[in-house]
Order: C-alpha cells, then sequence, then structure tokens
C-alpha cells in the first residue's frame, strides 16, 4: 500500500484538466491517497453524462453552486447548493447541469484512481478556469472516453438526462 501524503491547498493552486467541456481542480490526487480522491469541479450549464455505472469506485458529490438534476439508479433528484449525494460502487447514474450559471461541486471516488481518466481523455489546464475554444470539442472528447472508460471500470448503460 502506497504512503499517504499530507495536503493542503490554497484556493486556485490545485491542477487542473479541461475534459467534459468543464474544469477539474485536483485537490487530492491517487498518488497522494489511494483511498480518496478529490476534485473541485466546474460545469456549464447543458453538459451532462449518459446513464453509465463505475464498477471500481463509489462516488460523492457536494454542490457548492447552481443546479444539476441527477440520476441515481431508477431515482431523480434535483441538486443545488448544500446538496449532498454518495453513489455506492456499481449504481447507474447520470446527470445534467440545468440553468443559467455553471455548477461547482466537490467530487470524491473511492479508491482515488478514477480521477486519472479526465487526465486521459481531457487537456492540461492552461489555467483554472472553464475552456473556451482551447478545450477539446465533444466529436474528439466523447471518442476518448469509449475507448479509455473501460479500463477505468466505467460502462455506459443508456441515454443520459433529457435537455
Amino acid at each position: 500500500m502506497q504512503q499517504e501524503q499530507l495536503v493542503m491547498h490554497r484556493p486556485g493552486t490545485g491542477r487542473g484538466t479541461w475534459a467534459m467541456q468543464s474544469l477539474f481542480e485536483h485537490l487530492l490526487e491517487p498518488e497522494q491517497s489511494g483511498r480518496l480522491g478529490v476534485a473541485l469541479v466546474t460545469q456549464p450549464p447543458g453538459v451532462a453524462t449518459p446513464l453509465h455505472r463505475h464498477d471500481k469506485e463509489a462516488e460523492a458529490f457536494y454542490v457548492l453552486e447552481g443546479r444539476l438534476d441527477y440520476q441515481a439508479g431508477e431515482e431523480l433528484f434535483e441538486l443545488y447548493e448544500g446538496c449532498f449525494i454518495h453513489l455506492p460502487t456499481g449504481l447507474p447514474h447520470a446527470f445534467r447541469i440545468r440553468g443559467d450559471t455553471p455548477a461547482r461541486f466537490l467530487a470524491l471516488t473511492a479508491p482515488a484512481g478514477l480521477l486519472h481518466l479526465y487526465d486521459e481523455v481531457g487537456l492540461p489546464a492552461s489555467e483554472l478556469r472553464l475552456p473556451g475554444e482551447d478545450g477539446l470539442a465533444p466529436e474528439v472528447e466523447i471518442p476518448k472516453w469509449m475507448e479509455v472508460g473501460p479500463r477505468y471500470g466505467l460502462t455506459v448503460v443508456g441515454p443520459g438526462i433529457p435537455e
């Protein structure tokens, strides 16, 4: 088992990745704690995932700003500032960012390795902001998800939440 490290970040000092037209600021990396991965995620309105499951990780999200529709199994939730959701390993889920402003939330994974998936399909962020023209277009990124996702135990099992 790897040695855990003490980690402290001041605001805006985490390593950034642009994926899913979003910013993932890595706060706790797999190499620092094999048990837990943490990212501060900013996603623009309209971003959505297909219904999918993770066969290796449980996930949890704490919403800081914005609004998300979240499907977990057969249930649909509206998440907003202050809401928390925990998704056990293997539970199919999907989300869509709603409203006119970006959503910001803490994303936690246990174990920690899932955050490297975003690194493989996305780009290193040149700044801690949402990507613009300097990010990857969905038609470029989606085939990467389909190729890389299975190595991380990510399986698409259905369509996403409709607009």
